[in-house]
């Protein structure tokens, strides 16, 4: 296993895109030799590219929380919509145990119609995430249960006792629940809450240095991406990374990532919030201020940016005109000078320049 925190300009992350691509649709079996022929041909393949597409910023978002029940059921297909027809690209999350039942066992409409839009989500330009099975406590695979009092999913995630094969299998499960609707997961979501006893653990855990996901856990996202688990050979996760990205586990061509995003959510966040609603936090209407404004024109080679379903969804989200006419923005002031990007697109091109960078 390899770990590694480090740059890289936007130039030089660009060179591997092409074919990276490429290798992100091979199956599990033929990876390894897609990806050595993807380093391979990177250099050549960017300069077909041309220099203006060298200096463009990757741009993307994560939306957590997202749910089949805000809203009607056509809620989640507008969002979609509203995506292609912007070409724009980022990840939602996609919470298979979320509430008191199982979306991989849908009781209504409302369910039925949103796996039929997952199931076109990632054309549109939207990765899916767990989040992880409940956001809330560990679910009991074995009876198919919610147990109460369980441990807090995002709190057993950073416990360093539990082991490797205890994650794997936690994740693997997960992921078998999503087969069962046709849906596939591109990453992982780390979640937040679980209360005053979770709040003290981590408290606990902060006092003895652990601030971050278990190794263990990040070993186990790297062993299901090369079991061909996941949809592509690289896992974004969306957990503590502050300004760069984070490379947590790796070998050879997989590799899982934890991803960084700029300041805080000002779409209308989880409590879905008018007060919480701030267009100009990422872009004024000028373009000359606002966070991605900011990191786009200090050449950075990377923005992601973060949302909740509550706030951000088109039927009743009060977030959702300030989102559009973030995009329209970007459109207008920095259209050329960004290239949109689902997350797991993302790391399967860094990953690829990473390795072209050490081969070389």
């Amino acid at each position: 296993m390899e770990t590694q925190h480090g740059r890289m300009r936007r130039r030089d992350f660009l060179k591997a895109c092409v074919a990276a691509a490429g290798f992100s649709a091979v199956q599990p079996s033929s990876r390894a030799a897609a990806s050595a022929e993807g380093a391979r041909q990177a250099a050549g393949t960017a300069d077909q590219i041309g220099e203006d597409a060298m200096d463009k910023t990757v741009l993307s978002f994560f939306c957590d929380d997202t749910s089949a029940h805000r809203g009607p059921p056509d809620t989640f297909g507008r969002f979609l919509d509203f995506v292609k027809s912007e070409g724009i690209a980022g990840e939602s999350s996609v919470i298979i145990g979320l509430g008191s039942s199982l979306l991989s066992e849908p009781d209504s409409d409302a369910e039925r119609i949103y796996i039929e839009h997952l199931h076109r989500a990632f054309e549109c330009g939207i990765d899916a995430h767990m989040e992880v099975m409940t956001h809330g406590g560990k679910f009991d695979f074995k009876e198919r249960r919610f147990r109460r009092g369980a441990i807090h999913e995002g709190l057993w995630m950073h416990e360093p006792d539990v082991p490797v094969e205890e994650y794997e299998a936690y994740f693997d499960a997960i992921i078998a629940e999503g087969e069962k609707i046709g849906v596939r997961f591109t990453g992982l979501t780390w979640p937040g809450g679980g209360g005053p006893e979770t709040a003290r653990r981590y408290a606990e855990l902060r006092k003895l240095g652990i601030t971050n996901l278990s190794p263990n856990c990040w070993q186990a996202l790297l062993n299901l991406a090369k079991r061909g688990r996941f949809r592509g050979p690289t896992v974004p996760c969306f957990v503590r990374a502050r300004n760069e990205v984070g490379l947590m586990a790796a070998d050879g061509a997989y590799g899982v990532y934890d991803i960084p995003v700029i300041g805080q959510d000002w779409l209308g966040r989880w409590d879905n919030s008018p007060n919480r609603v701030n267009p100009d936090y990422y872009i004024t209407a000028d373009g000359q201020g606002g966070h991605i404004a900011e990191w786009v024109r200090a050449g950075r080679p990377y923005c992601f940016f973060h949302a909740h379903w509550q706030g951000l969804n088109p039927a009743n989200g009060v977030g959702w005109e300030a989102f559009t006419l973030v995009v329209q923005r970007i459109k207008e002031h920095l259209g050329d000078r960004v290239v949109w990007m689902r997350p797991s697109q993302f790391t399967d091109y860094w990953h690829g320049r990473q390795r072209g960078g050490r081969n070389a």
